[in-house]
Order: C-alpha cells, then sequence, then structure tokens
C-alpha cells in the first residue's frame, strides 16, 4: 500500500505576503546535485529536518527563520546537512515513501522566527518536502504535483512513518531527552 494520499489544492487566489515569521518552523533547503537546486522542509527537532525523499543532494544546506529567502535574514540561521536518512522503502517513481530525515551538523537555535514543529500535519506548501500544516502540527510533506501548482497536490502522510523516524533518530542518539 502506497504511503501517499492526494489533497485537493485550491488555486492560490490573490497571493498574499504571509506575516513576518509567522510559520517559523519551515526550513529552505539549499542543495547541490545536478537537477533540482532547492527545496523545502519542517524542522522536527533542533538537530532533525524533515523533507521528501527526492529533495537529496551531496550536499545540503538548511535556512531557518527566513521571512525573503533572496535577503540575508539577521533571524536567518544557515546549518549545513550531517546525514539524510531516506526511507528505506523510497521508490522514484512513483514516489512511494517519500519521506527523509536530515540531521543537521549543529542544535538550530530556537526563538521567535525558528522552532519545531509539533508532530503528526496539513498546509499548501507547493513545493518539494515543505509540510502540510493543519492545527499548528505537521500531518504531510509536499511530494509530487503539477508544475503550474494546480490540484491535485500529493503528500507524504506523516503519521504513517512516525516509527521509522523516531526510530532513526533514536539509532543516531541525538533524541532531545525531555
Amino acid at each position: 500500500m502506497s504511503q501517499i494520499y492526494e489533497a485537493a489544492v485550491p488555486e492560490i487566489m490573490g497571493e498574499h505576503e504571509a506575516k513576518l515569521h509567522s510559520h517559523p518552523y519551515m526550513a529552505y533547503l539549499q542543495l547541490l546535485n545536478k537537477g533540482k537546486k532547492r527545496c523545502g522542509g519542517v524542522l522536527m527537532q533542533e538537530n532533525f529536518v524533515l523533507t521528501a525523499a527526492h529533495c537529496s543532494g551531496s550536499s545540503i544546506t538548511v535556512i531557518l527563520g527566513a521571512h525573503n529567502i533572496k535577503q540575508k535574514e539577521t533571524t536567518q540561521q544557515e546549518i549545513r546537512m550531517k546525514r539524510a536518512i531516506r526511507h528505506p522503502n523510497y521508490n522514484n517513481p512513483p514516489y512511494a515513501n517519500d519521506i527523509m530525515l536530515l540531521q543537521l551538523e549543529k542544535m538550530a537555535k530556537l526563538n521567535n522566527a525558528v522552532w519545531a514543529i509539533k508532530m503528526p500535519t496539513r498546509r499548501n506548501e507547493e513545493d518539494s518536502g515543505g509540510p502540510l500544516i493543519c492545527n499548528n502540527m505537521a500531518q504531510g510533506i509536499v511530494s509530487y504535483g503539477k508544475n503550474n501548482g494546480k490540484p491535485p497536490g500529493v503528500y507524504t502522510r506523516i503519521s504513517k512513518f512516525l516509527p521509522w523516524m523516531e526510530k532513526t533518530m533514536k539509532r543516531l542518539k541525538l533524541l532531545r531527552s525531555d
């Protein structure tokens, strides 16, 4: 059974800029590879970002705390990826199990512009790896959709992968001790 599902993504009508730092869990990924150069993600813990497995590269820089990615802001934190862990059953195509954890080289500094999202989520971010947020909780990540942004958008359901994510992070011995 595929671990992806389709969500009706309405066309954006009258784009509006988001309120300054209203999505402090969002991560912007700069990839170094032959194809795609950028993706989205969501900060799960100070040292882990969740994204789509097809958002891989030989080097990934994670940018947190950005409102406008086109300019340098004092709130931005740039952290290099230490390790990318794709789901072991990832299959591209058809984007089955399209989920990946990025372990960061150092801990993000949590503040008003950067904090981790609650797990699991629902949101309309038409960029690969971006979160689908519902009630301030991550429910999915963007897997794929039409290039023009029209429905359907296909998301990977995070809740199906929670055991894998927890096991992987524990194995890396970097879970926060709450």
